[in-house]
């Protein structure tokens, strides 16, 4: 019988494009990193701050324009993984 550690180590992992096109549109618009999180109807957006919250709120109609999905944009404050 495999171990847990072997299958996981042979598993492919991929990143729904959505991860990507959010890190790059935060970097490019706002000069900011953030947590994403992809959820089944949800993507949650964790920034580190109040004001790149707000700044981040502006941008959200053009941002769900360029991931293309119908999924609900969240924005958490809270501590960003890098």
């Amino acid at each position: 019988m495999d171990n847990l550690h072997d299958l996981i180590k042979h598993r492919a992992y991929e990143e729904p494009p959505e991860i990507e096109i959010i890190k790059r549109f935060l970097k490019d618009n706002l000069n900011s990193a953030a947590s994403i999180k992809v959820k089944q109807s949800q993507i949650i957006i964790t920034v580190s701050n109040s004001a790149l919250a707000g700044s981040l709120r502006m941008l959200l109609p053009k941002l769900q324009k360029e991931c293309g999905t119908n999924k609900q944009l969240l924005i958490y404050i809270g501590s960003v993984n890098k």
